[in-house]
């Protein structure tokens, strides 16, 4: 489809006008609505969203974002910034100012990326009310904007082994070569053995495995009641001090009968 000019028209930016007029008929938008673009300061814009997602199912989840509850989502965001909003296939199309065109296409992509449009829809609204007062046209408004904070974690896998990254003597040779399972197997000798001598070797290695968990989960459990550092050490000091006392009554008691056999035999 081409789209050209004849002598009867006077307005040359027409046919930029006529062309948006046919991109958005092939986008299913609605004749009448399609047309208004042909008046002044209307525009139009057309985001592709399909290459934004690479997963199939998380892309129509996230384009089912935009439109929200039974359109709720949609009808907010086409108040809010004055545009008609119409969601169809692999695109987002949008007419309206071009201040309009410019919000819609962040919360669209914004979307894409997994930022729900209920924020921007909180951000959109708290401006409208700020515009109302003319004290605040000439201040800065971040400090009434929401800060919403990011609660997911990262999902970054962490590496199983983490090779170690200083810096190496250089050598010319390569590393040695791993053994298999298989030179594993002949060195042991296991290789050798027949089928039943296998089995009965992976259950005894299997029972070793077990005895020595149960152990530990033993020892675990005795953890419990072994009593405090403070306490032990507290029965130990008293544990001397009765063995002091013990002995300093003996030597008393030496000495006294030392001096009733010396005044004996006097």
């Amino acid at each position: 489809m081409t789209v050209k000019t004849t002598r009867k028209s006077y307005d040359p930016a027409s046919i930029l006008n006529a062309r948006d007029l046919i991109k958005l008929l092939s986008r299913s938008v609605p004749a009448p609505q399609a047309i208004k673009i042909l008046e002044d300061g209307v525009a139009c814009d057309i985001i592709k969203i399909r290459n934004l997602v690479r997963n199939k199912e998380r892309f129509v989840k996230r384009r089912q974002r935009i439109l929200g509850p039974n359109g709720s989502t949609l009808k907010a965001l086409e108040l809010l910034t004055g545009c008609y909003i119409l969601v169809q296939g692999n695109t987002v199309s949008a007419m309206g100012s071009y201040k309009g065109l410019k919000e819609v296409r962040r919360v669209v992509e914004d979307c894409m990326a997994n930022i729900h449009p209920i924020y921007h829809i909180k951000e959109l609204m708290i401006k409208r009310e700020l515009m109302k007062d003319p004290e605040l046209a000439t201040e800065n408004w971040e400090r009434f904007l929401p800060q919403f904070k990011k609660r997911t974690l990262s999902k970054r896998k962490k590496p199983l082994k983490v090779t170690d990254k200083s810096k190496k003597s250089y050598t010319p040779f390569p590393p040695p070569q791993e053994k298999s399972k298989v030179d594993l197997q002949i060195e042991s000798g296991e290789y050798f053995l027949g089928k039943q001598a296998k089995e009965r070797a992976t259950k005894e290695r299997r029972e070793e495995r077990q005895r020595e968990k149960q152990v530990e989960k033993k020892k675990a459990r005795q953890k419990e009641f072994v009593p405090p550092q403070e306490e032990a050490d507290a029965a130990r000091k008293r544990e001397k001090k009765r063995k002091r006392r013990e002995e300093d009554g003996s030597e008393v008691k030496k000495r006294k009968k030392k001096r009733d056999v010396e005044m004996e035999e006097n």
